[in-house]
């Protein structure tokens, strides 16, 4: 009887569930105010980073930016600090524990507890898999993955202390389905929403629902760390490459709108399905048609032509 009786509440959650995420597709969902809060941006020098750091100063939060490239950090913290709020820069190498370890210790002496945490950093080889340096594809991992797990051992506990924060995940729509000459990133950014929505499901597990999550699944945006990336040339003129303004715009909706997880533009969530639905060689058809079998090769001469001229791409403005 208590099986059945569970069963029903939870078929009526489920359409509950389902009727609001039906509303909020139609209706403007209330935003909430973050006046005040402090919030930690990683990839804060980056194209997308920038604009995230300006989003978030213009709803009055306080800034936290990290980022490797010291120059281009400083830029954007300036950049915010016009905006009227406080903004504290620092030099971290997301690809190294203990330097995040040490650079968050030093946020939590300095500056006090971060209570909205962007994950945003993220790079790519940009090399074919048995060409590529195993230092490349290990640096993939470490900072589009690997890094997230330390940044939540870093400011999580302060979070659940007070049941009060929100974690954000810059995933990408190559974490919810693969193209091909691009396994590390592909694979970084699996293990990047699997992680993401594991910890989602820890905290309400434990009750913490005070404690927000966002996972942002992006398809290309235009920033240039895919340069050269392209479908199907017919397909592309309707499915174009995102503008950066756009997508950190609509990833504020979600945010502040504390939405679980959004893929820009909505077209990406067909995929998306089509994976788990379709049978496997379905989807290779598809994929073929639209030319997503060879859609990276273009970016990875593009990018293995700037590696000999010593200049590797490393960004944090994700596809």
């Amino acid at each position: 009887m208590s099986l059945i009786v569970d069963l029903l509440l939870m078929l009526i959650d489920v359409t509950y569930s389902i009727l609001c995420a039906v509303v909020r597709t139609f209706l403007h969902p209330r935003l909430k105010s973050i006046d005040g809060e402090l919030c930690l941006i990683t990839g804060a020098g980056g194209v997308l980073g920038r604009l995230f750091a300006l989003e978030f100063a213009k709803e009055g939060a306080h800034l936290i930016l990290w980022d490797c490239n010291t120059a281009a950090n400083e830029q954007t913290a300036q950049l915010a600090r016009k905006l009227g709020v406080e903004v504290r820069a620092y030099t971290v190498d997301l690809s190294k524990r203990q330097s995040i370890y040490e650079t968050a210790g030093r946020v939590r002496a300095e500056v006090g507890d971060v209570s909205i945490l962007v994950n945003n950093a993220g790079v790519v080889a940009g090399q074919r898999l048995l060409e590529c340096p195993d230092e490349l594809l290990e640096r993939t991992l470490l900072v589009n993955c690997h890094a997230l797990f330390w940044m939540t051992k870093a400011f999580l506990p302060q979070m659940k202390a007070r049941n009060h924060g929100h974690i954000v995940t810059i995933a990408s729509a190559l974490g919810l389905f693969t193209t091909a000459f691009v396994e590390d990133y592909c694979a970084s950014k699996f293990g990047a929403v699997g992680f993401h929505e594991s910890l989602a499901h820890e905290l309400r597990a434990e009750n913490h629902y005070g404690i927000k999550t966002t996972l942002v699944c992006p398809y290309i945006i235009d920033t240039g760390m895919f340069a050269g990336c392209e479908i199907r040339k017919e397909i592309q003129s309707l499915i174009p490459p995102l503008e950066p303004l756009y997508t950190a715009q609509q990833s504020m909706k979600a945010i502040l709108g504390e939405q679980e997880m959004v893929c820009i533009p909505r077209i990406m969530y067909i995929p998306f399905i089509a994976r788990a639905l379709l049978p496997w060689e379905a989807n290779v058809v598809t994929y073929r048609f639209m030319g997503g079998d060879k859609s990276m090769l273009p970016f990875i001469k593009n990018a293995e032509m700037k590696t000999l001229n010593g200049h590797m791409k490393s960004s944090n403005d994700a596809f």
